[in-house]
């Protein structure tokens, strides 16, 4: 099982270098950013204040900076990006990092930030719809010479991507949580799948994947799984009591080290291949410095 750190966007650019370049440095596996613009809130107010760091600006830098961990965007909106500058900047990002980038990819959500922007972002249908021209435009431009594209959101003519990737099949991950339309493209077309989940809810997400898989004639092995949730870990026994039971607003993991590994073996029961631990909950470097390394090496272990 592999495990990577999700630096919060609103740290600054030394506090996340900082901490990357440890977790390279104790063993973790990558590292991931998530591509927004602002914090989230509701579309039809003022947009919040709060720093948040533009993501493959960031990926960029840590590509250059941080010589061995995989690195993804957790995950980009084709609704942020036209697919064929995006396109681009994977290819452009994968050759900084001598073929270390994975290209994470989503529908879209954030509402206000796509307000504020003057983005489309639409409904459910028209998000699916316009991720799935994107998908097969940007799959396209990373692995051929010339790509030509005729849909209702995009289109490209003979479209070149030089230099290509590094990688010569970059890997696509898609987080994505719908079971009808998006884990059905998921079962069609990436490489990787993500989503936010408990052991529980990562089982059943699994089975309807490969569900998906035996409909389009994949072999679900072919897709990786990765999955994050809200860490709570501590050898402080009354401050781990103290954190129990809390509504967190996601999937949240609290226990001492021997309690997270058994959920993490709960994890890779349900089919995980990695697990993500976000940062947002970590309220400075030097407490993240510590829980990350009381995470690996007391809980990764026993998972490797």
């Amino acid at each position: 099982m592999r495990f990577s750190i999700w630096p919060s966007p609103m740290w600054s650019w030394s506090d996340i270098l900082e901490l990357t370049r440890h977790c390279e440095a104790t063993g973790w596996d990558g590292v991931y950013f998530a591509d927004h613009f602002m914090p989230n809130g509701p579309a039809d107010a003022s947009p919040p204040e709060g720093p948040t760091l533009e993501c493959w600006s960031v990926i960029a830098g840590l590509a250059a900076a941080v010589p061995r961990l995989r690195l993804a965007p957790l995950v980009t909106s084709v609704t942020y990006r036209h697919p064929a500058v995006l396109a681009n900047i994977a290819a452009a990002v994968d050759n900084i990092s001598g073929g270390r980038l994975v290209l994470g990819l989503g529908a879209g959500w954030q509402e206000n930030e796509h307000a504020a922007y003057g983005l489309p972002l639409g409904s459910p249908k028209e998000r699916v719809d316009r991720f799935e021209e994107a998908l097969q435009i940007l799959r396209s431009l990373l692995r051929e010479r010339r790509t030509t594209f005729a849909g209702r959101y995009f289109e490209v003519k003979d479209a070149p991507n030089q230099p290509a990737p590094v990688q010569q099949d970059l890997p696509i991950l898609i987080g994505a949580g719908g079971e009808k339309r998006m884990m059905r493209i998921a079962a069609r077309l990436a490489d990787e799948w993500n989503s936010w989940t408990t052991p529980e809810v990562l089982r059943h997400k699994v089975e309807v994947l490969h569900r998906h898989c035996d409909d389009v004639g994949r072999d679900p092995a072919a897709i990786k799984v990765s999955t994050q949730a809200l860490l709570f870990l501590s050898s402080d026994k009354d401050w781990v009591e103290s954190m129990r039971g809390r509504d967190v607003g996601r999937a949240g993991v609290v226990g001492t080290p021997a309690e997270v590994v058994d959920v993490m073996g709960s994890y890779a029961a349900a089919g995980a291949d990695e697990f993500i631990v976000p940062g947002f909950t970590l309220p400075d470097l030097a407490r993240a410095k510590d829980t990350c390394d009381l995470f690996i090496e007391e809980v990764a272990p026993s998972l490797r």
